[in-house]
């Protein structure tokens, strides 16, 4: 890791929808990456007013890719990009299920198994 680099965890890349709660309005994202300690999100930008800035703890709702249960955490936004039409939050998990914690980083070691395997599968057919 970098040293400017201040995550715990290393991201899996994920895109799956879900939803984030915002002073209890649900608002639909799209996340980017995930890992055992946060996600990045992006979502619609919102109207002026929507969203105020001192309301940086959410609710996330979702399911990983290839399961059906529900996972309900709380976050804290880290920090936040925009442009015109998209928001960006990266999102510090703060609170969650046990179970759900552990399905998440059980997805999270399996996803990146399965990525390093698929990498050393490439080199070792790659010809010389």
């Amino acid at each position: 890791m970098l040293s400017s680099d201040r995550r715990i965890g290393f991201r899996v890349p994920v895109e799956m929808f879900l939803n984030q709660y915002i002073a209890d309005r649900p608002y639909r994202a799209m996340a980017g990456n995930l890992s055992e300690t946060g996600v990045l999100l992006n979502r619609v930008k919102s109207p002026p007013g929507g969203i105020q800035e001192s309301q940086r703890v959410v609710g996330l709702e979702f399911a990983l890719p290839g399961t059906d249960e529900t996972i309900w955490a709380r976050g804290e936004i880290c920090s936040q990009g925009a442009d015109r039409y998209f928001q960006t939050d990266r999102v510090r998990f703060t609170a969650m299920p046990r179970v759900h914690a552990r399905m998440l980083r059980d997805y999270c070691i399996e996803s990146r198994r399965s990525h390093l395997g698929g990498l050393l599968r490439r080199i070792r057919t790659a010809p010389a």
